[in-house]
């Protein structure tokens, strides 16, 4: 979705689109679903979710002392470390390191740093050719999009729209079966491993204490990208850290079963640096990139526990906003309720980043799923604060948080407004229900139907209640 349109306007257009709803009906139904019974299949889930969150509490604390000695241990194996300040450094490194060794082709396994970067864009601007290898990042790269979800990138996508894709652009006769489609993009992207000169993935956990990577997936594609060519090239958050490996026995627990369900990841990596002497698997050379990005200066701050974060994406699913509006109406390169708080912090250059927050009911079903227990509904009202304190705020929901605060504290004033919206429901509703309202309200009829006031409120009720009781004790 074009970033020239208007956050409520991309809203719009995604509650219009059907087949959008269809693919976010199933797919949310099916991960909330899973990760209800992989958690509740934990007889210890309370305890593993606290342990998770003292353990990146812990690295957050820490990140003077880990990712020097991160960094330390992937030289002393052999590795390359780049820190990159911001994108423009991250993406300067990796083109020149492509040049300097020849590189015409490259593959990538799923990364969101990458896309934070965007540098798949500036890869092929210089003149490379990049070719995703995880299957849903393969299906938006064939359709000229960009991710709407942490660990399900196509998530946006029905069965229907990716086999219309693959037979447009892979030559497979339509069908509606995942099996024959899963097929056509293996044997497409087989070659491409085999041609590649570099490989470029993410990494969901560096480990200070070993040097190593952890790459987790459910494909393999990672695997054969990080493997086979000639090059690897890791980026890595510099929040995605624990300072142990005994570290990850709980990591990788709570990770598999808040983003998919499962009580593992079908594969888990961990890479410590290039191929030794004798190793037959392995790429030659092997570049670790520590991408700040604007982390360092969350980091102290009111919304540091953002950083906690280890991209589970349970929080996007059990969201009921993203439920209905998908990835692409956030606009920036996270979204639901973690990308709400992120996007302002690492993107906020978006003209209506601070408008994302707003896109939340604050029911806190994110941060009851959230493995690491994250206060997202806290910071979503701070967020919304700093936009008033900016002056952002909307003239319409000024006047209207004035007048509301105006008549909450002016008791007279409150009596007679609620008989006034009383009188007037009795009025105007229809069998007990409004069916349009007047601008702004008119938003929430279009979706559905408001409900006539109560003809007395809870204080005539109460008062009633209170003279019956004296009136049966004097009796």
């Amino acid at each position: 979705m074009a970033q020239t349109i208007a956050f409520y306007d991309r809203v719009d257009h995604a509650l219009h689109d059907k087949s959008l709803q269809t693919a976010l009906t199933r797919a949310t139904t099916r991960f909330v679903g899973n990760r209800a019974g992989a958690i509740g299949a934990l007889s210890d889930a309370d305890r593993l979710r606290d342990q998770a969150r003292a353990i990146r509490a812990h690295a957050l604390a820490h990140l003077d002392e880990l990712l020097p000695q991160l960094a330390a241990n992937v030289e002393a194996r052999g590795g390359h470390v780049c820190w990159a300040t911001d994108g423009e450094e991250a993406r300067r490194y990796i083109i020149d390191l492509a040049r300097a060794r020849g590189v015409k082709s490259i593959v990538k396994s799923k990364s969101m740093a990458s896309e934070e970067i965007h540098l798949n864009e500036a890869l092929e601007h210089a003149g490379f050719e990049v070719v995703e290898t995880d299957l849903g990042e393969y299906i938006i790269q064939l359709a000229g999009e960009t991710p709407s979800h942490i660990i399900a990138p196509a998530i946006h996508k029905t069965r229907e729209q990716v086999s219309e894709l693959f037979a447009q652009h892979l030559g497979m006769q339509p069908t509606t079966e995942v099996p024959p489609m899963i097929r056509t993009a293996r044997q497409a992207l087989r070659q491409r491993f085999l041609q590649a000169d570099m490989g470029i993935s993410g990494v969901n956990f560096g480990v200070a204490d070993s040097g190593a990577i952890v790459i987790v997936e459910n494909e393999g594609n990672a695997r054969l990208s990080t493997t086979v060519p000639r090059i690897h090239v890791a980026i890595m958050g510099i929040e995605r850290i624990v300072a142990r490996l005994a570290d990850l026995g709980v990591m990788l627990q709570v990770l598999a079963r808040s983003a998919t369900g499962q009580k593992l990841s079908v594969y888990t990596s961990l890479i410590s640096g290039p191929a030794r002497l004798g190793e037959e698997d392995g790429p030659e050379e092997f570049h670790l990139v520590l991408l700040d990005n604007g982390r360092s200066r969350i980091l102290g701050g009111q919304y540091a526990e953002s950083l906690l974060c280890i991209r589970c994406g349970a929080c996007l699913n059990a969201c009921p906003v993203y439920q209905a509006i998908g990835g692409h109406a956030y606009g920036g390169v996270y979204s639901g309720p973690i990308g709400a708080i992120l996007t302002p912090l690492l993107q906020p250059d978006l003209p209506d980043a601070y408008l994302l927050p707003q896109a939340s009911s604050l029911c806190g079903a994110c941060q009851e799923v959230c493995p690491v227990r994250i206060a997202i509904p806290d910071m979503l009202l701070r967020h919304r604060a700093d936009a008033v304190k900016a002056g952002k705020a909307n003239p319409i929901e000024k006047a209207a948080i004035s007048g509301y605060t105006l008549t909450m504290t002016h008791p007279a004033l409150y009596r007679a407004s609620g008989k006034a919206a009383r009188f007037f429901s009795r009025i105007l509703a229809r069998k007990g229900r409004f069916r349009r309202l007047p601008p702004p309200l008119h938003l929430w009829t279009q979706q559905r139907d408001f409900p006539a006031l109560p003809p007395k409120t809870f204080r005539e009720l109460w008062a009633e209640r209170q003279k019956q009781r004296r009136n049966e004790e004097q009796a």
